[in-house]
Order: structure tokens, then sequence, then C-alpha cells
């Protein structure tokens, strides 16, 4: 009851207001604004009415109804999804945001898992990475790291309690011809199910050793060359799997087949005569020979001493140990672990119940080698997502997909962006969004704020730059998330990539708590 009570006429509905009887009876006149039905948004400017000079905005909390059960129904609902992993606050409202590619194609907002993530060096994309896949892990899923070039993931991987495989000359091994945890289930397998698992097998093994020839070769492999790989790769699994002794074939015996020429072969080659046969194979079995004896022997000619399976909450292939080789060792343990890891996936789908977050990191560094590796790459890794896989390709710049050597590798390329239904960007130049505008819509504040990431704005030393742990989630045709990634103490020491340089003085006035140092702090997330 108020000081004047509200009364409805019956049949007009209309309010009609009385004075509030006092204690003796006579009317209270406090406030001569009598006919309005509701007090101003200040309240009534009379004692008790609630008027206040000032009306201070509220302050956001977030959180469930289990949480804050009292204060439910919520007066208003979140502006952004804070379901995921919490990347941070929105630059505009402050709100918290959550990335989950596999709930946000639950919710219906995406169509695909995937995920691009893009920008120039030392904005902080792997930093985002390592938030996502730490909190992945968290929530339940697997991460997997194949071809960690820089060995950054390692310290990650094993603070979560996975494993590192470590590959390289006097390291562990990978074969690219290992069939994996899916040599387990082609065992298992009956009828049709087994044809097509093993067909399955063999394409990938196949297109594997297609894209070591062309970056040992830095070219295409001829038809008739993939019809001698097919057919030598089809006798060295027969006579593997009649060995009890090492069931996988390797490199090796695929040289040997080839080598030795076996009725089909020739026919083939069209040549019955032995000289004959070994000039049209000539090339082929140098290109093959390379692989056992050249720059990466030892590395994959070999079986595998990689041993892993998604029990582990995270794995990593380290590849650091190849970095200071030629593109060409990279580009082959790049692409034999993506395989080696894409198996391990397979195998394990629908057995774990699990979801996997898989990184591919520097993509360009592989798909640059030779021509025809982005169409095999992607038929090596190829991914389902009802197989509950969240894939991350990270890379600086769509100009390093422009560099590849066909004009086919580069529209492909292009392709691979495009099937991402989820892109980070943090900051770049004006000349990559143009080329990102012909992928997905970009209004001209996104790309102002993208673009103004890019470079700090003076030449004033010891601040933080601004464009770092500031990333723009786009999806479709959506307005994008300005959001503010600031990592927790432990996650920056985890997440480091800049430990070569030493103690900076950016780091010094980090410690000491500078302006820097705060937008470092950690923050927290309600959700």
């Amino acid at each position: 009851m108020g000081d004047y009570d509200e009364l409805f006429t019956r049949g007009t509905g209309r309010p009609i207001r009385r004075p509030a009887r006092g204690p003796a009876g006579t009317p209270r006149t406090r406030a001569a604004d009598f006919g309005r039905p509701v007090p101003r948004a200040w309240g009534w400017p009379v004692a008790g009415g609630g008027r206040a000079p000032h009306v201070e905005g509220g302050t956001l909390y977030a959180g469930t109804s289990s949480q804050l059960c009292g204060l439910f129904p919520f007066a208003v609902s979140s502006g952004t999804s804070v379901r995921g992993v919490p990347i941070g606050r929105h630059l505009l409202t402050a709100e918290p945001v959550g990335l989950d590619p596999a709930e946000w194609l639950r919710e219906g907002l995406v169509s695909n898992t995937g995920v691009w993530v893009q920008g120039q060096p030392g904005i902080g994309k792997s930093a985002i990475i390592k938030r996502m896949i730490t909190g992945l892990v968290a929530f339940g899923g697997v991460a997997v790291v194949p071809g960690d070039v820089k060995g950054e993931y390692s310290p990650l991987i094993e603070a979560l309690g996975g494993a590192v495989w470590r590959v390289g000359r006097g390291l562990h091994a990978l074969n690219p011809l290992d069939a994996g945890p899916l040599r387990a289930q082609l065992a298992s397998a009956v009828g049709s199910a087994r044809e097509q698992l093993a067909e399955t097998i063999r394409v990938r093994r196949l297109s594997l050793l297609e894209a070591l020839v062309s970056i040992v070769r830095r070219g295409e492999v001829e038809v008739t060359e993939r019809r001698l790989l097919g057919v030598a790769l089809d006798a060295a699994v027969r006579a593997g799997a009649a060995s009890s002794d090492r069931p996988e074939p390797v490199v090796p015996d695929v040289l040997r087949v080839l080598s030795e020429g076996s009725d089909e072969l020739r026919g083939i080659v069209a040549s019955r005569d032995g000289a004959g046969y070994r000039r049209s194979v000539r090339e082929l079995v140098n290109t093959l020979a390379l692989l056992c004896d050249g720059t990466i022997r030892g590395i994959f000619d070999r079986p595998s001493t990689v041993t892993s399976h998604l029990g582990t909450p995270a794995l990593s292939l380290d590849l650091s140990a190849l970095d200071d080789d030629d593109d060409d060792a990279l580009a082959a343990g790049m692409l034999c672990s993506w395989a080696w890891s894409t198996a391990l996936v397979d195998g394990a789908a629908g057995v774990s119940g699990r979801p996997v977050a898989v990184v591919q990191d520097e993509l360009w560094r592989a798909l640059r080698a030779a021509p025809g590796l982005v169409e095999r790459s992607d038929r090596i890794t190829r991914l389902n997502r009802h197989r509950g896989v969240i894939s991350f390709q990270v890379t600086h710049s769509l100009d390093d997909l422009e560099a590849l050597a066909t004009s086919t590798d580069r529209a492909k390329a292009r392709g691979l962006v495009a099937r991402n239904a989820t892109l980070v960007l943090g900051g770049m130049a004006e000349q990559e969004l143009d080329a990102l505008r012909r992928i997905t819509p970009l209004s001209e504040g996104e790309a102002a704020l993208v673009t103004s990431w890019a470079a700090s704005p003076t030449w004033v030393g010891g601040a933080l730059h601004p464009g770092r742990g500031k990333y723009l989630i786009k999806s479709g045709e959506r307005i994008g998330l300005p959001v503010s990634l600031r990592l927790t103490a432990g996650e920056q020491a985890l997440y480091d990539t800049d430990g070569m340089f030493g103690d900076t003085e950016g780091s010094r006035k980090r410690a000491d708590g500078s302006a820097a140092g705060r937008a470092a702090e950690p923050l927290a997330v309600v959700g």
C-alpha cells in the first residue's frame, strides 16, 4: 500500500486515485502530481517516495539458477554466450564470453566445429588456443597437438597430465604407413565394416606416401607412379600381414617391392624387360630411397615408437627437433603427425565418448613444401563433426596460403578457411582484412577494431601491446564478439612464448605491478 491506493472503476478500467487515510482519518496530501499512475524513474519527490537524485548503473553478475536461486528469475538475460570455456570479457559490455564449438553446434549457432585462428605474430594466438584446450580438458575432453613445430605446447600438455612424444633423429620415430589404433579395429571388424575400414586405411596410407614423394621431389606425382605406389603398397601390406614380427609395413618395404618388380608392376609400365622396367621406375625408386637414406633418414623409415591412446587427457607430437631442418623434413613430419593423430582419433571414435580438440598450428609450413599437398593433407586429416572433434587451424596470414605453388592449391587453401564455422581474428593489417572479406563479412567497425590492434600508436616502450590478448570472434553474418583475454599467473608461466628474450623491461614492470602488469592480472569469470 503506497501513499495513494489505485482503484479501478467498474467497466472502464481507468485508475482513480484517492487519498490514503491518516491515523485520524484525515487525508494526506504530499505531492502535486497525484494524477500519475506510476512514479517517475527517480521516485516520488515526497517523504518515503523513494526519491533519488541520481540513479547509478547496476552491477552485472552472471550465474546459474542453482547458484543464484534466490534471485531467479533474473531481471535481464546475458547478451553473449557464456557457455563453454571462459575466454575473457566482451570489450564493449564487459560480459563474460565463453567459447565451445561443440556446444555452439548443439545449440544450432554453427554448422561445424572447425575454428580458424589468424593474427600477426605475438598477439596471443597460441594463448587463446591453450586456454581453450585447458578448459576443454577440464570439461572432460582430450587435447591432441599433432606436429608441434616449436615445442610450445609441450609444457602445457605435461602440466595437464598428458604425454609428449618428441620426434626426430635419435628420438622417437613415426611410421607414415602405421595404421595406429585402427589396426585393432580392423582385426575385430567383420563384413562390410571391415572392408570399409580397410579401404580407409589404404587411402590414408597411399595419400601420405604420395605426399612424401611430392615433398622429396618438390613436384607432382604422375598417374603411372600413383598406380605403382598403390600396387607396391598393397603387396607390402600383404607381406606384413603374413609376418608375425612386423605386421605394419614401412617405406623400405614398399621400396623393395618396387625394386624387385612383380608381373603386375611390369604390366603397369608396359615393360616385360627387366632393364626397361628399372628405367621406368628409376625416378620413383630414387625418390623413395631418399626417404630412407636422405636428410630425413631414421625418422619416417622405421616402425613407430610412438604409442598412445585417448585415455590420457592430452598428447602432443613435438617436432621442435626438426624446426631448423629444411622444409622437406618439417613438412614430412607435420603430415605424418597429422595422419597418425587422425588415426588415433578415428580409432577412439565412439569408444571414449569424450570430445577431442585437435590443434594444427603453423599450418602453412606443411602446405607450401610441394604442389598438391593441400588436397592430400585434407584427405589425410579430414575429421567428421559427428565424431566429436573440435579442430583449430592456426596461421599468421592468408598470404601464407596465397604463396602456395599452384592456383589450384591456393583455391583449395581458401576453402580450408571457409569450411571453418568460427573465426578468431587477432590484430592484423588492412590488406589482410581485404582478403578475409572474401570469406566472411566484416563491418567497417569490426575492421577498424582489428586493425587498431595491429601496432602500438606510440614509440613509448614498457606498455602492453594494444593487440595482446584481444580477439574478434566471427561466425557467419552475426556481429562479431570482441573479447579481451587475461591470463592467470599460472597461465602466464605455461603459455609464455617469449622466454628466449629473457627478462625484458616489460616483464620487469609487470612484476613490479605497473599498468601493464595490472592488465595481465587474473580475470574472474562467473558462468
